[in-house]
């Protein structure tokens, strides 16, 4: 399809140049600090670019959920780290299936609850589970208290059917326990109590190979510590408006925009035809340290708000109240605050190469489980 032809929106458009050259660009950075690089599906949840990413340099990659993982196998990916903990026996019996079919599969732990029951499944089936423990290094959701880590640790290590192997952890922009601009503090943090967290393990007899870290905003720093050999990054192979405003990107590096069509133009705003079944509202507007004001940003129109949606209707409006001079009919090219949640709700997008639009199916779109 050409660009130029009748182009059914909303719809997302991606730059397949920058999607590869974002790709290299951080395999770059992985290669020059001696760094392995896995990284997370859960923004693409495409095999095609899961693919780009293992032959541009990446171990590996990432996922949340075995429903992804099963996903990317059958699409030929080998080596996934599920990073969440599988809780309940029907996830852990199709995770012990999964192992059975690729080269490597890295399961999660962060409580001996979790442990126990992918032990018990491990002996059951005659096979050794390869386990990480996830630690809380600040971000206040899954994830062991750093004070426990050593003796979940030393338990774990104990446990029949398990290789305990790694350390991993999500911190995002937080330092010292508070949201932080600065990606650079995050980081060297970040790095330094899982280093530390290995050094405790290894003064027990237990020894990690694989210390693991870093989200988009705060993996190129953590590789440059030393202190960790995998980085996780997920949202850099589109990159959006958090990023850019982290400073993990330029505004040229951004290659993925949502399109959507003004369907109804009133006094003091218009419609545009993508509400929040288009557009993720898991960024909280008008707070720090970011005060977004708006859930995407309107290309060419830095007046323009969109920060009221319904389920099939954006509305957008002006900051002081005033007309839009938008047209019915009116294409918008908008960059959200956050690409990933969006991605997951469609069931393609388009990747524009040299001005054709090629279909790219989100294949494991909806993979929640």
């Amino acid at each position: 399809m050409l660009l130029t032809e009748n182009l059914e929106t909303p719809c997302i458009i991606a730059d397949y140049a920058k999607v590869k050259t974002n790709i290299k660009n951080m395999q770059e950075i992985c290669f020059k600090y001696n760094c392995n690089l896995r990284p997370h599906i859960k923004t693409h949840k495409s095999v095609e670019i899961a693919r780009l990413q293992i032959e541009a340099g990446a171990v590996g990659i990432t996922c949340a959920k075995i429903s992804e993982a099963e996903v990317m196998a059958d699409g030929g990916i080998s080596d996934i780290f599920i990073a969440y903990p599988l809780v309940g026996l029907a996830k852990i019996e199709r995770a012990v299936k999964l192992a059975r079919s690729v080269k490597r599969l890295i399961l999660a732990a962060d409580s001996l609850y979790c442990a126990k029951a992918l032990s018990d499944e491990a002996v059951k089936n005659n096979l050794t589970l390869e386990v990480r423990l996830e630690i809380d290094t600040g971000a206040k959701r899954t994830g062991a208290n750093m004070d426990d880590v050593v003796s979940l640790g030393t338990a774990v290590s104990k446990l029949p059917g398990l290789n305990l192997s790694g350390l991993y952890t999500f911190k995002g922009m937080v330092y010292e326990g508070k949201p932080t601009t600065d990606f650079n503090e995050a980081a060297k943090e970040e790095a330094e109590l899982l280093n530390e967290t290995a050094k405790k393990l290894s003064a027990e007899n237990i020894q990690i190979k694989d210390i693991s870290a870093g989200s988009t905003p705060t993996g190129p720093a953590c590789a440059a510590t030393g202190l960790v050999n995998e980085i996780r990054p997920g949202t850099y192979v589109f990159y959006d408006q958090s990023c850019l405003a982290q400073g993990a990107c330029k505004e040229s590096d951004i290659a993925a925009k949502i399109i959507a069509t003004v369907v109804s133009v009133a006094d003091q705003y218009a419609v545009i035809d993508g509400g929040s079944k288009t557009f993720p509202m898991d960024t909280a507007l008008n707070r720090p340290p970011y005060q977004f004001h708006s859930y995407a940003y309107i290309k060419g129109r830095g007046d323009l708000i969109l920060d009221r949606l319904n389920e099939e209707h954006g509305m957008v409006r002006t900051a002081d109240g005033s007309h839009t001079d938008l047209k019915i009919g009116e294409l918008l090219e908008l960059t959200p605050t956050h690409i990933c949640p969006a991605i997951n709700l469609q069931n393609h997008i388009f990747l524009n190469e040299n001005g054709i639009l090629r279909k790219l199916n989100i294949d494991a779109r909806g993979m929640v489980v």
